[in-house]
C-alpha cells in the first residue's frame, strides 16, 4: 500500500528547519510521491530545487492567482523555461481567487484585479497545452460573510470564480486536464468538473467536524475521477487540526474517504494512486 501526496507546499518557510525529517515520515507512512507546489517564478525555482534534492518530489509549477499582480511583464515566457524540468509533472497551481479582497476596492482596480486573473489563467491553460502537462486548479469565491460585509455596489457580488474558471476551461477540453485542488463543493459541482474530463481531490477538510458538504460529496464520486493531497502545511487533517500538515496525513484523508465509502483504505490508496499516475504520468 502506497500513497501519493498531490498537493503541498514543502517550500514554505515553516518547513525549512526540518524538511529531512518531514520527507523520512512520509516515507514511513507509504507516501511514496510527493508533488510541491509553485505559487510564482520565486516558489518555482525554490521547488524545483528540492526535486533536485529528493527524489519522491516532483514539481507543478506556476503563479498563483494572488500573486499575478506581483510577477514582472515576462513571467510566463519564464514559466515556460523553468516547466522545461524533467521532474515538472503538472502546471499549477493556477487559477481565479476571489476570496482574498485586496486593498485597493475601487471598481477601477477591482476590475484590473480580476482581468490579470482572468488573463494569467488563459495563459498558463496555453501553455499548459503547449507543453503537454495537465493543470492544478485553485479557485476560491467570497464567502457569505463576506458578502454581507460587502457595500451594496461592490462589483464583488457580480463576480463568481466557479463559474469563471469552468468558462475560461471549456475551449482546453480535451487538450489539457484540471484538478480542483482542495474541493469542498457540493456533489452537483463535482459532476459538473468530471463531466468536462477534470478530476478533484480531498484535503484534511474532510476529516474536520463541520465539512457535513464535502463528505457528502466524497460519498458520491467515483473512484477515478478523484485523488488525495494534503496542501501541507495548511488544513492540518484532524486529529491534528490547528496544526502544521506535512505529507504522511495524506492517509488520513484517505482513511476518512475509505470509512465513508464502505472501502477498504487499501483499495483507496490503490485507486487514488492510479489516477494520480495517469493524471501526473508517473511511470510504474
Amino acid at each position: 500500500m502506497h500513497f501519493i501526496d498531490t498537493h503541498a507546499h514543502l517550500d514554505d518557510p515553516c518547513f525549512t528547519k526540518d524538511l529531512d525529517a518531514i520527507i523520512q515520515r512520509a516515507h514511513e507512512a507509504h507516501v511514496t510521491r510527493m508533488i510541491s507546489i509553485g505559487t510564482g517564478i520565486k516558489s518555482n525555482r525554490a521547488v524545483l530545487a528540492l526535486t533536485e534534492h529528493y527524489p519522491s518530489v516532483y514539481a507543478a509549477l506556476g503563479v498563483h492567482p494572488n500573486n499575478v499582480l506581483e510577477e514582472k511583464d515576462d513571467w510566463i515566457k519564464e514559466l515556460s523555461t523553468l516547466a522545461a524540468h524533467p521532474k515538472v509533472v503538472a502546471l499549477g497551481e493556477i487559477g481565479l481567487d476571489y476570496h482574498h479582497i485586496p486593498l485597493d476596492t475601487s471598481p477601477s482596480f477591482l476590475k484590473v484585479w480580476r482581468e490579470q486573473q482572468l488573463l494569467a489563467l488563459e495563459q498558463q491553460l496555453i501553455l499548459a497545452q503547449e507543453l503537454g502537462l495537465n493543470v492544478i486548479i485553485h479557485q476560491r469565491d467570497l464567502s457569505s460573510s463576506q458578502k454581507k460585509e460587502l457595500p451594496s455596489d461592490s462589483p464583488l457580488h457580480h463576480y463568481n470564480a466557479w463559474e469563471d474558471t469552468l468558462r475560461i476551461m471549456n475551449p482546453y477540453q480535451g487538450k489539457t486536464r484540471g484538478v480542483f485542488h482542495c474541493f469542498s463543493g457540493t456533489p452537483e459541482q463535482a459532476e459538473q468538473v468530471i463531466a468536462q474530463g477534470h478530476l478533484i481531490s480531498f484535503t484534511g477538510i474532510i476529516t474536520f467536524k463541520n465539512a457535513t458538504l464535502t463528505c457528502e460529496t466524497a460519498k458520491r464520486v467515483e473512484p477515478g475521477h478523484y485523488m488525495i493531497e494534503t496542501d501541507s502545511p495548511y488544513l492540518a487533517p484532524t486529529p491534528y487540526r490547528g496544526q502544521r500538515a506535512e505529507p504522511a496525513y495524506v492517509c488520513l484523508v484517505a482513511k476518512k474517504i475509505a470509512d465513508l465509502q464502505g472501502r477498504s483504505l487499501q483499495d483507496v490508496a490503490t485507486s487514488t494512486t492510479a489516477t494520480a499516475e495517469k493524471f501526473f504520468r508517473f511511470s510504474r
